[in-house]
């Protein structure tokens, strides 16, 4: 395909493993799975919250979770569908510049939503009979307005930085998506101050929440250490891990990827890991954080009786 004819109509041309059409074909079909399933999960999680008045300010804050995995996955895996299935692998550069954006700032709006969730996770544990009133409306509702604020703020500066780089011309994007590490390393320039801004700006978003999420729980690990009762030790540590699995899971990717930007490490290696925390991590996150939540499970439970009840009526 001719570069020179890609760049005068503007569209960008996604390799991925494009020189590997069997394992695209392989992709094509685990990903697709994958898709369907965290939408099912996801989606569930929001309907579940929403029915079940019982549920109460936890769920408040999955609930944000649950829509940022639905918008994070959606936002690049149709178009990575649709590129693995044929042999068209162009995407124009406002659907570029709209997918960068969108990856960018669902991603930092999870990592602080993360922090935002251990903080919750804190104040049960440690101040369980102030609960209600610490973690009031206000404050959640305050505390993921903060957080999706952040996370665009953060998109707004480096989505342009990052477009904006000079390619002499050149529009292959060595990944399956506009991924700004990718888009950064096509630039003909030095781009040091761009990685450096991206650096500076991801101990914010990715390093400063993740600090908090570990002291966090060092917190309720002390408190948890206090408790008399073998099992309610267990119930907590269980908890913890639960949340300590997915934090590891999402955020050892995002480390790995965005606080070295521009490092000339193995590709194949980079577009994995982007495969990984765009399509595991949303698809594990409904069954670690919810599923395995006893209110959850009660809720479900619920809602299944309640709509076999209304069926046996009819």
């Amino acid at each position: 395909m001719d570069v020179t004819n890609e760049s005068a109509q503007g569209n960008f041309i996604l390799l991925g493993f494009s020189d590997r059409p069997h394992l695209e074909r392989i992709l094509f079909v685990v990903i697709l799975i994958a898709y369907l399933l965290t939408l099912v999960g996801n989606t569930t999680i929001i309907l579940v919250s929403r029915l079940d008045p019982h549920l109460h300010t936890p769920m408040y804050f999955l609930t944000h979770l649950s829509f940022l995995d639905l918008s994070f996955t959606t936002s690049s895996i149709p178009q990575l569908l649709y590129n693995l299935n044929g042999y068209d692998k162009t995407i124009s550069y406002t659907g570029c510049a709209i997918q960068l954006f969108l990856f960018l700032g669902l991603g930092g709006v999870e990592c602080l939503l993360l922090a935002v969730m251990a903080y919750d996770r804190f104040v049960a544990v440690c101040k369980p009979l102030h609960y209600m009133v610490i973690m009031n409306p206000q404050l959640c509702l305050g505390l993921v307005s903060l957080a999706w604020g952040c996370g665009v703020a953060n998109s707004l500066i480096m989505s342009p930085m990052t477009l904006w780089l000079p390619r002499c011309g050149y529009q292959k994007v060595d990944h399956f998506l506009c991924e700004m590490p990718a888009l950064i390393q096509m630039a003909c320039v030095n781009t040091a101050a761009v990685e450096g801004i991206a650096f500076i700006l991801a101990i914010g978003i990715v390093l400063s929440p993740l600090v908090f999420i570990l002291i966090s729980y060092g917190y309720i690990v002390r408190a948890v250490l206090s408790i008399q009762s073998s099992s309610g030790r267990h119930k907590a540590y269980n908890t913890c891990g639960s949340h300590l699995t997915v934090v590891s899971l999402f955020y050892g990717n995002i480390i790995y990827m965005y606080m070295q930007p521009g490092a000339s490490s193995s590709k194949d290696q980079r577009k994995f890991l982007t495969l990984f925390y765009n399509i595991v991590t949303p698809l594990l996150n409904p069954l670690i954080y919810t599923l395995r939540n006893k209110e959850v499970k009660g809720a479900l439970r619920r809602l299944t009786f309640v709509n076999f009840s209304l069926r046996k009526k009819l």
